[in-house]
């Protein structure tokens, strides 16, 4: 049997490599749950957007992207050569959504397609504070691949419904979808419904993160390395590293509802006004260049209603 293992990052390689689980090994550096992507199987038109809008908005430089990314993913147009891929990829929202862009790339770009087999965990028993396969030993790896599971013709089909309706920027499809998983894509659900209140709430025009940082902060001022500490114990299932969190903290400064004096943070009085519902964040940030996949936050009439934890939308966007 040959294989070729996909692996979400670099920080499972090396201690993947140390496994000593044979197959070629091809590295995800991208962050699809970030920023804007189109709806498109060619890749070279998809990858060309995606380059300009990363270094545009989120300083990446367009040929270290095409580089260390593009280059690497081009990997998998010999997917066809083995007899499976194997897919490694967590449960939370980072993870899931570059796992559906994985599975569009293979779908469309490979044309026979071998078995495609999945491990993806929340949880192990060997390490308390679970949050990526980078916490495990070199020895777990071999156990966890005789426990992976074949995708089948359903879960194939999900995805690509799935990415479609990312890349569509289509809430109400995606809280739809979220509903009606499969068994082997059971982690979809729960990190599409965090990826959906990534969209600005009908109270305050806050999303998830930026009102559980306001809240922590309404508390006490933090570090902002303790603040992120606490993100990432009690919201792991968006799976952000310092670079996404960072971005945060930078726009809700810009925005005036926090304030930075060396590594601690604050909220204003206009972030207590917001936290309480007395101001909406949108009306103090730039939304123009922002996207979650398709969907440009810009004059986009979907909103996160906590109460009814569902999308609505709203009249006069």
């Amino acid at each position: 049997m040959s294989y070729m293992h996909v692996l979400n990052g670099d920080a499972t390689l090396t201690l993947f490599r140390q496994s000593d689980i044979p197959g070629e090994i091809v590295v995800c550096r991208e962050m699809m749950c970030e920023g804007k992507v189109i709806c498109t199987d060619d890749m070279a038109a998809f990858f060309e957007t995606r380059a300009k809008h990363l270094e545009q908005h989120y300083g990446i430089d367009r040929q270290t992207y095409f580089a260390n990314v593009v280059k690497e993913l081009e990997k998998l147009k010999t997917a066809g050569e083995y007899d499976e891929i194997v897919l490694w990829f967590e449960f939370d929202l980072f993870c899931q959504i570059n796992l559906l862009f994985i599975l569009h790339y293979l779908r469309t770009q490979v044309i026979r397609l071998p078995k495609i087999s999945l491990v993806s965990i929340e949880n192990h028993p060997e390490v308390t504070d679970f949050r990526g396969l980078g916490l495990l030993m070199p020895y777990h790896f071999p156990a966890l691949l005789q426990e992976r599971v074949y995708l089948d013709e359903a879960d194939l089909q999900l995805a690509a419904h799935a990415w479609e309706a990312y890349c569509k920027g289509n809430p109400p499809e995606l809280e739809a979808i979220s509903q009606h998983t499969t068994s082997h894509l059971s982690y979809l659900g729960p990190a599409l419904i965090a990826h959906l209140k990534r969209l600005p709430a009908v109270d305050n025009g806050l999303n998830a993160i930026q009102s559980y940082f306001l809240r922590k902060l309404s508390l006490s001022s933090l570090r902002w390395y303790d603040l992120y500490a606490q993100f990432w114990d009690d919201m792991r299932i968006y799976g952000f590293g310092d670079f996404q969190l960072d971005l945060y903290i930078q726009r809700m400064r810009s925005a005036g509802i926090i304030e930075q004096q060396d590594v601690m943070l604050s909220i204003t009085s206009l972030g207590r006004e917001v936290l309480n519902n007395e101001e909406n964040y949108t009306d103090y940030i730039s939304l123009q260049h922002r996207w979650l996949g398709g969907l440009q936050l810009m004059d986009n009439p979907w909103r996160w209603d906590d109460a009814s934890k569902h999308v609505v939308k709203v009249s006069g966007e």
